[in-house]
């Protein structure tokens, strides 16, 4: 009775190790910030409900929170887009979801970061496609004449992740632009993961639409603004790509069945979050800049290690110890929790992702244990 498309898809890694844990663990697994969400944007949220912000809106979100996500755009990101070319989503993960159901047929093909966010290969397979691998260097950077070669008459998109889960790893602006050329000379669809753009230490983000109109960008607000279970993000895309296409109209259909809309007073939290006070965003990365130096300075003492750009995680190679699922079973028999790399693809078997979103002093713990332990 089950589909095939449900049976060919693998349980999540990730949340194998959140439902191991234990008041004794200390969790590097999970990527999820360990700060509340700011009370400015919980007191929105409270005033919403109390002003009767309960019942469904708009399919594509409120007016007045795609207008900020539009002014967002345009002056963090030097973006004109259109509202009504922006749809209010639950969470990141229901506009990779609506991106790719809406364009990806059967026997597709789709280009997907190796390793990489374990949501693309499984999103991919359930629209029946054909995941792609691109594949990168020691330090992360990506195969460029690689990605070229990749390229057939059945790729229909391409998807990037920049700063990324799980290598912390901020893409050059050469290297976005290098693949918007090739999107663009093969008439590919660029979908843009772009939840952790806020969370950057030393370099600058910058989104592929700025180089194409191919682009649908993703983002939203669980990262930036310690606001997981709120279950809020976006899409947006441009004038040419939308006439194009009539993309938001067949996103919304599927967004209509599936959703019909995200929660009423998180989006009037959202519009807070985003014309509120910032200050919350810059403590946040600050602390986070403060962990990851932490952790890299420690975990260099034992592993292969490329320090991260962005995002909160490490991403070292563990080959000298074992295989990065045996490495992981070891730590975790030892109460810290971590995911095995070969969860983000069969490229990343020899490591291990470590979050850094946990305290200070629970990450000194951990790397302690650790020298014991290696």
């Amino acid at each position: 009775m089950i589909s095939n498309r449900c049976k060919n898809i693998k349980p999540s890694e990730i949340r194998k190790i959140f439902n191991m844990a234990t008041k004794d663990s200390i969790n590097l697994g999970i990527g999820e910030p360990d700060f509340d969400t700011p009370q400015h944007i919980i007191d929105a949220a409270k005033k919403a409900l109390d002003n009767g912000k309960t019942h469904y809106t708009p399919n594509s979100g409120i007016p007045e929170l795609r207008e900020s996500i539009s002014n967002k755009l345009k002056k963090d990101n030097n973006l004109n887009i259109n509202p009504d070319n922006i749809i209010t989503t639950c969470g990141a993960s229901e506009a990779l979801m609506l991106s790719l159901m809406a364009i990806v047929n059967k026997g597709d093909e789709v280009l997907i970061p190796n390793p990489g966010f374990v949501s693309y290969m499984s999103l991919t397979q359930m629209c029946e496609a054909k995941p792609i691998s691109m594949k990168f260097d020691d330090d992360f950077n990506i195969d460029i004449e690689g990605v070229k070669n990749s390229i057939t008459d059945k790729t229909k998109c391409i998807i990037l992740n920049s700063p990324s889960n799980p290598t912390g790893k901020v893409m050059d602006k050469k290297e976005i632009k290098a693949i918007c050329d090739i999107a663009d000379d093969n008439n590919i669809i660029i979908i843009s993961d772009e939840i952790y753009e806020k969370i950057i230490y030393d370099k600058k983000h910058h989104s592929p639409m700025e180089f194409t109109d191919n682009c649908i960008l993703i983002n939203g607000f669980s990262k930036s603004y310690a606001m997981t279970g709120w279950r809020i993000g976006y899409l947006a895309v441009n004038d040419n790509l939308n006439k194009k296409y009539n993309l938001i109209d067949n996103m919304i259909k599927i967004h209509q069945y599936g959703f019909a809309c995200a929660t009423s007073f998180a989006q009037y939290g959202a519009l807070e979050a985003l014309n509120g006070d910032q200050s919350c965003v810059y403590k946040m990365v600050n602390e986070f800049r403060r962990r990851r130096d932490l952790i890299v300075k420690g975990m260099k003492k034992l592993f292969k290690l490329t320090t991260p750009d962005g995002a909160f995680y490490v991403f070292p190679n563990v080959e000298e110890y074992g295989n990065g699922t045996e490495v992981a079973q070891k730590l975790i028999k030892n109460n810290i929790l971590c995911v095995p790399g070969v969860a983000f693809g069969e490229c990343g078997e020899n490591n291990i992702r470590f979050s850094y979103a946990t305290k200070y002093e629970d990450i000194e713990k951990a790397l302690e244990m650790m020298e014991n332990i290696f």
